[in-house]
């Protein structure tokens, strides 16, 4: 195994025009759960030029056969998550008071509800709630940074918050717009992160500003402020705006969906990635809920100290209420077997989707939290599937 590499992952900011779908559909499930925390919600959004398109399969049980228009503001929904991004300005193509929106939900199929259902139904195996698909889901955890997430992706993420930062203060910089994109390359040595190679910044901006203003900033209020600055050094390459111009961007620029940023919203490529994409998704649906389990087992493995990397994976039949597989790999630096880490991770978790949901406390609108800069490695007392609650129960499992 090469312990000598180079590693690269990237963040996106919340003007992305994916991350703008990612953000409607997050901020439609939460307006859903604030009505009925037992709201079945799969939203899918895609937006281009001045349009949001909207679909996908909602029940809401409190309101029973009513339309969805009853329980909340689907436009108003959608139109406050673009202003909250900062699409407010007078230039803006994609502008939070001027999209047209396009409503195409309806009721989840009653063939997927009874599967998910914690009830009997013909051809279903068990009364208990079963998930919500199938599918395979990984979590992952090491500890190169505070938050035991990967390097490359932490920093990737660290210089897109400040940049939204700094453009919704509105003091510095006041050419900066919501569209960026940002990405850091690490060198590994010995398998431990040892100085960043280059760090590539690419944000949107107002039509005037210099090329020259745009990079000096970026370097000097940016990079150098949220990086480690003993990972910097004059070897490190800093690239700005490369193609020297970005003034169209977001949804007017290239068109965006829901889902299509599942490595930025994880690990960076750093651990693998099941496929399923979480925004939109209540915590009945698998792809969401039990990847954030598989964050929360991943992150106390390593907290607890039995490995420096984690990495869980687990499989789901829709309807069934158990997981068919669970595999733990700790690419060799667990300080047990991975098999002794297994079987105390399945006396200490629980990994049906109904306890999933239940340990995690997931039927709160708390997604749009989660929207941007990934959905792991984050310290909002909301985001209950990064806490390290479970180091001494798993300490006591090993023994």
């Amino acid at each position: 195994m090469n312990k000598n590499y180079i590693f690269s992952s990237e963040s996106v900011g919340e003007g992305h025009p994916d991350k703008v779908s990612d953000t409607i559909s997050d901020a439609i499930l939460d307006a859903c759960l604030r009505v009925d925390p037992k709201s079945r919600v799969a939203c899918e959004t895609f937006v281009k030029s001045n349009v949001v398109c909207v679909g996908g399969e909602i029940t809401i049980p409190k309101i029973g056969s009513k339309p969805l228009s009853s329980a909340f503001n689907i436009e108003q929904t959608i139109r406050d998550a673009i202003r909250e991004i900062g699409y407010v300005n007078n230039d803006d193509v994609f502008h939070a008071d001027q999209v047209f929106i396009n409503n195409y939900l309806t009721c989840q199929s009653p063939d997927i509800a009874q599967g998910v259902d914690a009830k009997k139904a013909d051809g279903k195996k068990t009364a208990e709630q079963g998930a919500g698909d199938q599918g395979i889901m990984f979590g992952y955890a090491s500890n190169e940074t505070p938050e035991l997430m990967p390097a490359p992706v932490m920093f990737a993420h660290r210089l897109g918050r400040e940049l939204t930062r700094i453009r919704k203060a509105g003091k510095l910089a006041k050419w900066l717009r919501p569209d960026a994109k940002s990405q850091v390359s690490v060198e590994y040595v010995d398998g431990k992160p040892s100085r960043i190679v280059n760090v590539v910044i690419s944000t949107q901006h107002a039509d005037g500003v210099s090329h020259a203003e745009i990079e000096k900033f970026c370097i000097e209020k940016v990079i150098k402020k949220v990086l480690p600055k003993n990972m910097l050094d004059k070897k490190t390459e800093f690239l700005i705006n490369p193609t020297g111009k970005f003034v169209i961007g977001g949804p007017q620029g290239d068109s965006g969906l829901t889902g299509r940023k599942i490595i930025v919203d994880t690990y960076g490529g750093m651990g693998r990635h099941g496929g399923g994409a979480f925004s939109g998704k209540d915590p009945s649906k698998v792809d969401r809920s039990a990847a954030y389990m598989g964050r929360w087992v991943a992150k106390n493995v390593v907290a607890a100290g039995l490995a420096e990397k984690c990495e869980v994976q687990f499989a789901y039949a829709i309807g069934h209420p158990q997981p068919v597989s669970v595999h733990i790999d700790t690419f060799g630096t667990g300080t047990v077997a991975d098999e002794k880490i297994l079987k105390a991770v399945l006396t200490v978790f629980s990994f049906k989707p109904a306890d999933i949901v239940k340990q995690l406390n997931l039927l709160r609108p708390i997604y749009s939290k989660t929207t941007n800069y990934g959905h792991f490695g984050k310290e909002e007392p909301e985001i209950t599937w990064e806490k390290t609650d479970k180091v001494a129960a798993l300490k006591k499992a090993i023994k």
